[in-house]
């Protein structure tokens, strides 16, 4: 069968085969679960849909009727439940392949979905469960999280009912026995495609984190995504690294794919492993991976095995920069140029390297068609080509598909970032003669020192390619005579001590790399760097330390 993101979506190219448009047409009550899912399920039922494995060495492999038939009867359960539709349901299922079926079961209920990653400790959750209202939580029967919903929900108002799947836990109703018991097809409830159908929170670098609504319109948008970005292929196996509870997901592991006709790799693991990452993509002969820059970085550093990425035909990566010494590494190791992209939890892929397009290196790429995407100035006035200045997207048009409905209760932020029009990411970057974007940090990681602006990416993009320098982050640190000093906060590759020696060759290999001003002042080797639960460094944890 055709893919069918071709029945939803309308693209032009140019003369060299390069994405210039790009539009998309649905019905007033488009439900992915309904018009994606159980349409593949009825045209192709055997149409692999995930192929999932674990570390331990146990797979599965789910067909599109599979998927619609557990998704209709899981749907029909939480129904009987008294599951509605409106209702949030939290869902922290790692990377069990029983996340799939029950997302498309909250879809065809018109239930919001609420992913949350199975590492968020009791305050986490109970902060979630009041601020969004979650009625409903269904997790993974890992002994040790079922036990802090437990006590989460101690401190909570709103006392939810508990879920959990493959095996019973105290307070928890066990629900995959269940849905032998429930019809294979479910008469389609009515939902709308600007109905709220998604919600994330935000990764939350500084207070609490943010409520971000997606519409049923959400997984079309993410057809640029799969399609022309990570160039996924009908009857493919692309694999994106991605804990469920991360916007990742949504990006990587689900709608776009689908919609291409894609299946996708699950592989659940505890700890990332270079080697087992690689083994995975070996032996299930994965045709398109992505992976935030951190997993390249420590394969980089571990050491990339080509026969393991003969089978991949396209590599892309997204969540934070990357320095372009990984990407030329990666390509002498594998003849593949990782296309960067960039995008939001809030957004779907804003900029990207497309298919046939001319990658430069440390380049984003070129703006999503999809969106009206500008550069400006804290006025939000427009600003010249190579000058940096926020990436925001244009709305005074309307709303494009793919951008949030706002942050849930919370006027003042969704004031702040869409003020005047446009929605303002919170991202720097400058863009060439060629529309390239180069990205420079966060609005407020610029460092400022005797009277330069430094982007810390800049100096990161240096010191990565010291072979000392497994991962680093750059801050700005107050510094009386000259505002600020630039901090490198290192953390080393295997074989590497820390000493004042080695802090002294850092110091000069910048120097020798970029403007002598640029060189990091100040230098600190610690065994890991804060991080959000999806996976970016915390600077502004780093920026506190340092005070």
């Amino acid at each position: 069968m055709e893919p069918l993101y071709k029945e939803f979506s309308t693209s032009a190219f140019d003369e060299n085969g390069e994405l210039i448009e790009f539009s998309l047409h649905y019905e007033d009550n488009f439900n992915f679960a309904y018009d994606v899912v159980d349409v593949i399920a009825a045209r192709a039922p055997q149409k692999r849909a995930i192929q999932w494995c674990d570390e331990n060495g146990n797979e599965k492999m789910l067909t599109f009727g599979d998927i619609s038939r557990l998704s209709s009867q899981a749907a029909a359960y939480l129904l009987d439940q008294g599951v509605r539709n409106g209702d949030r349901v939290m869902v922290m299922l790692k990377r069990h392949y029983e996340y799939w079926y029950v997302a498309m079961a909250l879809h065809k209920i018109g239930a919001v979905l609420v992913p949350a990653t199975h590492m968020l400790q009791v305050h986490d959750i109970t902060y979630r469960i009041d601020a969004a209202g979650i009625r409903t939580i269904i997790c993974a029967e890992s002994e040790d999280l079922c036990g802090r919903v437990r006590e989460s929900i101690k401190e909570t108002v709103i006392k939810p009912q508990l879920y959990t799947v493959r095996a019973e836990r105290e307070g928890f109703t066990r629900m995959d026995d269940k849905l032998d018991a429930y019809p294979a097809h479910l008469k389609r409830q009515p939902t709308k495609a600007t109905d709220r159908f998604l919600m994330y929170f935000t990764s939350g670098t500084t207070g609490n984190p943010k409520m971000v609504s997606h519409n049923y319109t959400y997984p079309l948008a993410h057809i640029v995504t799969a399609r022309y970005w990570q160039c996924v292929q009908d009857d493919g196996l692309h694999l994106t690294v991605a804990d469920t509870g991360w916007a990742k997901c949504s990006w990587g592991k689900l709608y776009g794919q689908w919609l291409c006709g894609s299946a996708v790799m699950v592989y659940e693991f505890e700890r990332f492993h270079a080697e087992q990452m690689m083994d995975v993509i070996e032996k299930y002969k994965v045709t398109t991976f992505c992976a935030p820059p951190t997993l390249y970085r420590m394969m980089a550093k571990t050491g990339i095995r080509r026969e393991a990425f003969a089978s991949v035909q396209h590599a892309s990566t997204a969540g934070e920069a990357l320095q372009e010494e990984i990407i030329r590494l990666f390509y002498e190791k594998t003849g593949l140029e990782i296309m960067e992209g960039f995008g939001q939890t809030e957004t779907t892929l804003i900029i990207g390297n497309f298919a046939n397009s001319h990658p430069k290196r440390g380049s984003m790429g070129k703006a999503n068609p999809l969106f009206r995407v500008m550069l400006v100035d804290h006025d939000r006035n427009p600003i010249p080509v190579g000058e940096t200045g926020e990436i925001v997207i244009d709305t005074r048009e309307g709303m494009p598909e793919g951008l949030c409905m706002g942050y849930e209760k919370n006027e003042e932020a969704t004031a702040r970032y869409f003020r005047g029009g446009l929605y303002g990411t919170g991202d720097t970057a400058y863009r060439d003669e060629d529309g390239y974007y180069y990205y420079v940090g966060r609005v407020d990681d610029v460092i400022k020192s005797s009277g330069y602006r430094i982007g810390p990416f800049e100096v990161e993009s240096v010191l990565i390619q010291h072979p000392a320098i497994m991962e680093c982050a750059v801050i700005g640190v107050p510094d009386e005579e000259r505002g600020q000093l630039v901090k490198a906060v290192a953390v080393l590759a295997p074989g590497f001590t820390g000493s004042e020696a080695l802090k002294k060759e850092l110091q000069t290999f910048v120097k020798e790399r970029t403007a002598p001003y640029k060189y990091p002042r100040v230098i600190e080797f610690v065994e890991s760097l804060p991080k959000t639960v999806s996976g970016k460094i915390c600077y502004n944890i780093l920026r506190e330390q340092a005070k």
